[in-house]
């Protein structure tokens, strides 16, 4: 697709987002982060990471509130965190890999923003994660196995978004302009069906 394409993509998102948000979700080391800030600069949005946005909030990292107050206080602020977010208007979210296994947070999406998968096999997201140590869920002796067994249990819920996009091991910008004709694609399907 030609970058004029791509901009006319960019008109017909922005004219049909009306007020909604761009919520990423995946696992961790898919490059929720890096695609959403790019993302967000091309839709001239706000970006925000919710992870960012909870250890502001919270004084601390989230490796901290894991060691400190454990994961479901974790994900309780989670909840919380982005469902306020996503009440200050339209903007794009990275979301933290776990965020969309709560129902309310699945909820407060649906309500205000269209989610996005970004979608990555194992062997990608080991090779992203291992380049980054701290991710308090890998803090194991195997965190291959760790990973396959979140892939497993999350995946099925991750498909319940309005939108699929595979990340693979290309530029940044590949992926960002794969998800602009996707969300073009589904904001005119979803206009022509309301």
């Amino acid at each position: 697709m030609s970058q004029r394409t791509i901009g006319n993509c960019l008109e017909v998102i922005n004219a049909r987002l009306n007020g909604r948000g761009i919520v990423l979700i995946g696992m961790m080391g898919v490059g929720k982060t890096t695609v959403g800030r790019r993302l967000a600069a091309r839709l001239k949005l706000p970006f925000l990471d919710a992870d960012a946005e909870i250890e502001r909030a919270a004084g601390k990292s989230v490796t901290e509130i894991f060691e400190d107050d454990g994961e479901a206080f974790f994900r309780d602020r989670e909840q919380k965190v982005i469902a306020r977010l996503l009440r200050d208007g339209p903007l794009v979210l990275a979301t933290g890999g776990g965020a969309w296994m709560s129902p309310a947070t699945r909820d407060a999406v649906a309500a205000s923003a269209i989610s996005v998968w970004l979608r990555a096999d194992l062997d990608l997201l080991m090779k992203r994660v291992m380049r980054r140590p701290g991710r308090p869920l890998l803090q194991t002796g195997d965190p291959r196995a760790v990973m396959a067994r979140l892939i497993e249990r999350r995946h099925p819920v991750y498909a319940e978004s309005d939108i699929t996009v595979d990340s693979r091991d290309v530029a940044h910008q590949v992926i960002v302009n794969d998800v602009i004709r996707a969300l073009s694609a589904w904001l005119e399907r979803h206009e022509t069906i309301a």
